[in-house]
């Protein structure tokens, strides 16, 4: 039995994003050392209201704690690597997988930085893909696994390799058609 040849999805010529892990609480710092060095970086902020004694305050938390996604070529691999903070690339059985652009456009609608339109709704159906359209996780894209009620259905959400099942009124859905 042969083993498959693994190759990095880097490239010499094409940018493509990589998830950096980083230290703990480190993400904002990595950002700012990664601009200074004239990478392109992204980092999902949420904001939060923290509430103390006698104030209140306005922080940004990472959506994806420890993780800088950078945009780059083969040439600025190392560069990344050598920024203060930075630990190493996510890899995926040693092999270092780029995430589409359309997964860095998701964290984006997340975080409320895009704004989705085209708004088509309809009766949804078991197995159907779906789009959310509505609410913090805009864009989101997913597949409808049963009907709860009238209003709501189940829907399970597949982005960057976690699959979360939630309730969802399908006035925040649309159908996602596929062009096959």
């Amino acid at each position: 039995m042969k083993l498959k040849e693994r190759k990095d999805h880097i490239c010499a010529s094409e940018k493509k994003w990589f998830a950096v892990y980083t230290r703990y609480r480190a993400e904002k710092y990595v950002t700012d050392k990664l601009t200074k060095k004239g990478i392109t970086n992204y980092v999902p902020l949420l904001n939060f209201t923290r509430v103390y004694k006698s104030k209140k305050r306005e922080v940004q938390l990472p959506l994806i704690s420890c993780y800088v996604f950078v945009y780059i070529t083969k040439e600025e691999y190392v560069k990344v690597l050598q920024t203060e903070n930075v630990i190493s690339f996510l890899k995926i059985r040693g092999t270092l997988i780029s995430i589409p652009q359309e997964e860095i456009d998701i964290m984006k609608w997340v975080v409320g930085e895009e704004i989705l339109e085209n708004v088509h709704n309809g009766p949804l159906e078991k197995g159907q893909r779906v789009e959310i359209i509505s609410g913090n996780l805009t864009g989101i894209k997913g597949t409808v696994v049963k009907r709860k009620s009238k209003k709501y259905v189940q829907v399970a959400l597949d982005s960057l390799g976690y699959t979360l099942e939630l309730n969802v009124s399908e006035d925040m859905l649309q159908k996602v058609h596929s062009l096959a």
